[in-house]
């Protein structure tokens, strides 16, 4: 996949429109997820994502295989769209997505799902506290799953840089969750 990924590069250089496509095609959902954990509303995230892949055509002299995987280099393009855009628009934003639906048969399970639900209520209060950095990198550790290097690289810093701010934001969630 990598190989066929970076035989795209000469044709994207030429501005192909099946290499652009193929490229879409591989990453366009990966884009939009980080994209549209950061930007609010659906709308507004279509718009940054399409201007994500617009300055990658037009940037993409500028990849540099020995610095990152494409996927990243990407990344880091969405992550800098996105929190533009969330700067314009001066909102802080989270974006929480339930994936469990089916119905509660007793009652233990509703006790449950309630408490859940608060502080699933909570969490999503806090988070709402954060500056938009700070919920990116939450996002790209715990949802996207990024290691340490990659997310340094998208937010232009280094992997120590990017634990110590961990670090600092989980300490500032558990403050904020215990004041609400």
């Amino acid at each position: 996949m990598k190989k066929e990924i970076n035989n795209l590069i000469p044709d994207l250089l030429k501005q192909k429109r099946t290499a652009q496509e193929q490229l879409l095609t591989c990453y366009g959902q990966m884009v939009f997820r980080l994209v549209a954990r950061i930007v609010e509303r659906r709308e507004d995230a279509e718009e940054v994502y399409q201007d994500v892949f617009v300055k990658a055509f037009r940037s993409i002299g500028t990849f540099d295989e020995s610095q990152a995987s494409l996927a990243t280099w990407l990344g880091r393009i969405a992550y800098n769209e996105s929190l533009n855009f969330v700067r314009k628009k001066k909102k802080p934003m989270w974006v929480y997505i339930d994936e469990h639906n089916g119905d509660l048969e007793d009652v233990e399970d509703e006790i449950d799902a309630q408490q859940d639900e608060h502080n699933i209520e909570r969490m999503e209060q806090a988070l709402e506290q954060l500056p938009p950095h700070e919920q990116s990198l939450l996002t790209m550790f715990y949802f996207d799953h990024l290691s340490m290097k990659e997310i340094a690289y998208i937010t232009d810093s280094i992997p120590t840089t990017v634990a110590s701010q961990l670090c600092r934001i989980r300490k500032k969630l558990y403050k904020i969750t215990q004041k609400l």
